[in-house]
């Protein structure tokens, strides 16, 4: 491989491609930190000019990360699909830009095209691209999946209703969930983050979720994003499980310290498969697993390798499509500025972690967020998810009032989701579509004023817990 470059007389040399990947991505704290950043836009701009130029096999034939040393580098190795990367083998990185952002390739090429690719080869793309190819590129890509209903279509945006609460509180839960369905939103899925990590805890949440869409008929699902362990004792004590989550990193030593491997994840999606045979669902198809990402988590947890988050973040779903999930979402600024310090850095990690996930084949969804910490504000928030509403992402999270009061940090809200909907003329999932309609809360699309349906939808809070607060599952 040549990994030198001659800029106006300015010679730089490279010692090796993971040296060629961090230098070449934009300008994040994470990689400054790591200390694995370009010195200067010159040195930026030759790692580029160098990237540009590597083929396809060169980068497939060098792997970032000894698979003798890393679960991730071997699922990568062993799941790669040779026979799509055949036609595109001998293209170079810029090569495969052109063809992405090229009016004949189509949504259709660029799945095929993305059947061919490891993790590693759709960062290489992705930092070539500025923030408006990152959109066009993504734009083009519509990945579909289906659990009790279908995201993912063109037309559709969906909404995550994250009802958080800071004691885990049934009915503050259910109440903050009713607030998301009467504003036509929860398609994608009704999803707590427990403050406590207690497998009491966990089924109580999902007994009442459950019920929930039960009494409704709602066309969802539900997700307690606990621990897998948590969740799948739950499932053995009798809890409904619709979706099985669990937070995901690129190397196998940053998924040691969220405490799983790719085994345990293995063995979470054949039960959590065979408890939804048990349950004789039937919506129930193979797409049952939710993961969450994140740049910068493999370096806080001291397992980056010297590889740079962007590349880091996609070999994350590289794990993640081995498990053909229903939802991927990347928490663009939940890890704080350390990684991502601004504004900037944050809706450039966000474009990126979403073009990245798409061309692999991922259903994604994107975490429009940032911490009070951050150089970020509620403005910039709005910024990401116009840009990502334009790129075509399958949803985002609906929190109440932007501000999640668990995780305190700064989100989107029901009403911005609702606003991105009517901009672009996008529509919740079919499914969901038809029962806002059945029930009384839409027109066509349009939201109306239905204290039918919302007595009805409050009425169901109300029987679903007693006066202690508990869940009646």
């Amino acid at each position: 491989m040549n990994l030198s470059t001659t800029l106006r007389g300015e010679r730089f040399n490279f010692p090796g491609l993971r040296e060629v990947f961090a230098r070449a991505n934009e300008v994040k704290s994470g990689d400054l930190l790591a200390g694995i950043a370009a010195a200067s836009e010159r040195e930026r701009v030759a790692a580029k000019v160098v990237l540009a130029g590597l083929s396809l096999r060169e980068i497939l034939d060098h792997p970032l990360i000894d698979p003798d040393e890393d679960e991730v580098s071997r699922l990568i190795l062993e799941s790669h699909d040779a026979g799509a990367f055949g036609p595109i083998a001998g293209l170079c990185v810029g090569e495969l830009r052109d063809l992405i952002l090229g009016d004949d390739c189509d949504g259709e090429a660029l799945a095929a095209i993305g059947r061919g690719l490891t993790p590693e080869m759709a960062a290489a793309v992705a930092k070539l691209m500025s923030n408006k190819d990152l959109i066009v590129g993504a734009g083009k890509i519509r990945v579909v999946t289906r659990c009790r209903n279908t995201l993912g279509e063109r037309g559709v945006l969906g909404v995550r209703v994250q009802p958080n609460h800071p004691t885990d509180d049934i009915g503050g839960i259910l109440l903050a969930a009713a607030d998301g369905l009467i504003l036509g939103c929860g398609d994608a899925v009704i999803g707590v983050n427990p403050a406590a990590d207690s497998a009491e805890t966990v089924a109580a949440i999902l007994h009442a979720l459950d019920r929930l869409i039960r009494e409704l008929r709602i066309p969802t699902q539900a997700c307690c994003l606990a621990h897998i362990t948590t969740q799948l004792q739950t499932m053995e004590r009798g809890a409904p499980v619709d979706l099985l989550f669990q937070s995901v990193a690129g190397t196998e030593a940053a998924n040691r310290s969220f405490g799983i491997d790719l085994a345990m994840l293995r063995e979470g999606r054949d039960r959590v498969l065979e408890h939804h045979r048990g349950r004789d669902v039937s919506w129930a198809g193979d797409q049952a697993m939710y993961f969450e990402t994140g740049q910068g988590s493999a370096l806080s947890a001291g397992a980056h390798h010297g590889v740079d988050q962007l590349t880091l973040e996609a070999r994350a779903y590289g794990v993640a499509r081995a498990f053909d999930p229903f939802l991927v979402n990347s928490v663009v600024g939940f890890i704080g500025p350390e990684y991502l310090f601004d504004e900037r850095q944050i809706i450039r990690a966000g474009l990126e972690d979403h073009f990245m996930g798409k061309l692999l084949g991922l259903p994604m969804g994107v975490d429009v967020c940032y911490t009070n910490h951050a150089e970020a504000d509620q403005n910039s928030a709005d910024n990401l998810l116009t840009l990502l509403s334009a790129a075509g992402c399958n949803y985002f999270m609906g929190v109440p009032c932007s501000d999640d009061v668990m995780l305190n940090y700064q989100s989107t809200s029901y009403h911005d989701a609702l606003a991105m909907r009517r901009l672009f003329g996008l529509g919740p999932t079919p499914e969901f579509a038809a029962w806002l309609e059945e029930v009384g809360l839409t027109r066509g699309l349009a939201l109306v004023d239905s204290p039918p349906a919302r007595r009805a939808i409050l009425g169901c809070v109300s029987s679903a817990v007693d006066p202690a607060g508990r869940s009646r599952g």
